[in-house]
């Protein structure tokens, strides 16, 4: 700088306007040229900043979608499980009780109902704060933004049978078959109750309509459920394929 005044200054009392005229608009283009390329390098490290960041983002979801295909496949083998169990209940609809075995039994009066643990850490970070403004990929960013929803359709779903499960199966199950039957047969702290207490009527609960409507009901939302999960997986998948080949760009 102290250069460019002497300069400047020389030119000023040798009286070559003209001269400084130029020598002043090539500093100022000299300045201008600095600020441009030093605005450039803080714009480079910006986008490199923000890329670690994108790609973390991707990474942790990446991640996250992994587990989730494999927590959908077993979800998906449980409930054509279930589906298989719940046809199979049905046609014992009109059987002698003398005519079930146990485990028949075991079949008729299943109310268990395992919901699937589906992670979204990761996913509502995205969704919920700021790091959606780092993500550069919009075919992704619009896949992330609809990810959530198909989430809750499957789980809003689950809550159905849950609900059916809960509210409609038990209580319809609890009103013909007695407990006591799921208690060790071979302890003998329990012989009272086996002894004197009431007794199951499983033709009585087959041959009832509640129990009947309820299963076909279950049966039903769990088809719908299998589909949902098929869905799912199928879009989770997509999305991780699209992240992966983000990652190795």
């Amino acid at each position: 700088m102290k250069l460019f005044r002497k300069v400047r200054r020389k030119l000023i009392e040798s009286g070559k306007f003209k001269s400084y005229l130029l020598y002043a608009l090539g500093e100022i283009l000299l300045i201008v040229i600095g600020i441009s390329i030093a605005w450039k390098i803080n714009n480079l490290n910006d986008i490199r900043k923000n890329r670690i960041v994108e790609v973390k983002i991707y990474e942790s979801l990446y991640d996250e979608l992994r587990t989730n295909l494999n927590v959908l496949d077993s979800s998906i083998v449980r409930y054509n499980t279930n589906t298989l169990s719940l046809q199979n209940t049905l046609n014992y609809v009109g059987v002698k009780s003398n005519k079930l075995t146990q485990e028949t039994k075991d079949i008729i009066v299943q109310m268990k109902f395992r919901y699937t643990n589906l992670r979204n850490d990761a996913l509502n970070s995205i969704n919920n704060t700021n790091k959606f403004e780092f993500l550069e990929n919009e075919s992704l960013k619009v896949l992330i933004a609809e990810y959530p929803n198909e989430i809750k359709i499957f789980e809003s779903q689950e809550i159905n049978i849950g609900n059916i499960v809960t509210n409609k199966l038990k209580p319809i199950i609890e009103k013909h078959i007695s407990l006591s039957d799921m208690l060790s047969k071979v302890d003998e702290n329990f012989n009272q109750i086996r002894t004197f207490g009431q007794q199951s009527n499983y033709e009585t609960l087959l041959n009832s309509r509640e129990y009947q409507n309820s299963i076909i009901d279950r049966l039903l939302q769990t088809e719908i459920l299998l589909n949902y999960a098929k869905d799912l997986r199928k879009k989770t998948e997509t999305l991780a394929v699209k992240l992966k080949q983000e990652l190795s760009s």
